[in-house]
């Protein structure tokens, strides 16, 4: 059975066609069963399908190796703060999109080939969570100390904020992408969800863990963000092409107004994000520091910038090419361990 507007809701009958250019990506006033086929974007499904391919727990990652180390005194007070602070970013952080997933993209996402992607990702991000909760059980952690530096660490709380706020007229019942306005308060909620945090925020707490992983230290932990990572990395091509294709199918609302609203977002998020460098690495250290982070934020930022069709702002450089690398693996070898983590179909990951 076919999406329709209100004009032409009719009584539930299997006999009628879908009819493909029913099945608007927005705006499919009607939304009944989750018929897939015939399948309009079938880049939404390609996403499902990479994420299925990249199915993990974090409990199938032994975690003995971090205990012994977080336990004994070879970690800084330094390195223990970076782990601490991701720990408590990424905790609030996930729950964030999550809430958004559930609660407002999943509402306004009429296209079921897309909502099956949604689905999906609503799922890893309960995973993400479970995630820390298994890290913070395992090292002994205080879950209070880590789970509320939402509101007690400046730097987290100033980040998490800045993004509800780009959601909050979405989450009003009364909103609907009806109107040109509505359109482009879904589209800034999407940029700040896909684009800011889990394409710009995420990424400086990726290359502070995986610093340690690569020096064989806190590999569990590490494995965790690794897959972490390669779900992050899907669910920004699926933000990104759902920014794209919305664009595209509503031109109006792509104005050079909402173009330069959504060039000063993402130069505050970069703001935004080294400021929770300075933080997190006050002194510096595994070799980093604040400075070689804002770099790598504005090289991002400027990556994401182009993927939705604006100009780069800032012309850095990548400092920490190694990333590039984490990302394309399709089969990860645990370098620390004897065993190979492969992923349940990874010869089927394109990056």
């Amino acid at each position: 059975m076919s999406c329709c507007s209100a004009e032409e809701e009719q009584p539930y009958d299997l006999s009628r066609e879908v009819n493909v250019e029913d099945k608007k990506l927005i705006n499919c006033k009607a939304v009944d069963v989750n018929q897939l086929h015939p399948m309009k974007y079938k880049w939404a499904w390609e996403h499902y399908m990479n994420g299925c391919n990249n199915n993990w727990l974090p409990t199938e990652v032994p975690m003995q190796k971090d205990i012994e180390l977080w336990k004994s005194n070879k970690l800084t007070e330094g390195e223990r703060q970076v782990i601490m602070r991701n720990l408590g970013f990424f905790s609030t952080g996930e729950s964030l999109v999550g809430n958004n997933i559930v609660l407002a993209i999943f509402r306004h996402v009429t296209n079921p080939e897309a909502r099956q992607y949604l689905l999906r990702q609503a799922f890893e991000e309960a995973v993400h969570t479970h995630t820390f909760q298994y890290i913070v059980d395992s090292l002994g952690l205080d879950g209070r100390e880590v789970f509320n530096m939402y509101h007690e660490v400046d730097s987290i709380k100033g980040k998490d904020d800045f993004v509800m706020s780009l959601t909050e007229s979405v989450l009003d019942p009364e909103f609907s992408t009806d109107s040109v306005e509505g359109i482009q308060d879904f589209i800034k909620n999407l940029v700040g969800f896909y684009v800011i945090m889990e394409g710009i925020f995420f990424y400086s707490g990726f290359v502070m863990i995986l610093s340690f992983h690569r020096q064989n230290r806190l590999t569990g932990i590490g494995e965790q963000f690794q897959y972490i990572l390669r779900d992050e990395s899907i669910h920004l091509n699926f933000g990104v092409d759902l920014i794209n294709t919305i664009k595209a199918e509503n031109p109006e609302a792509w104005t050079p107004k909402l173009q330069k609203e959504i060039i000063e977002m993402i130069d505050q998020a970069v703001r935004y994000e080294y400021a929770y460098a300075c933080d997190c690495l006050p002194d510096g250290v595994l070799g980093l520091n604040s400075e070689v982070f804002e770099e790598y934020v504005q090289y991002v930022a400027d990556r994401r910038l182009e993927r939705i069709g604006l100009p780069a702002q800032y012309n850095s450089k990548n400092p920490f090419p190694w990333m590039s690398e984490t990302i394309d693996l399709a089969k990860e070898k645990n370098f620390f361990e004897t065993r190979v983590t492969e992923y349940q179909s990874a010869g089927s990951l394109e990056w």
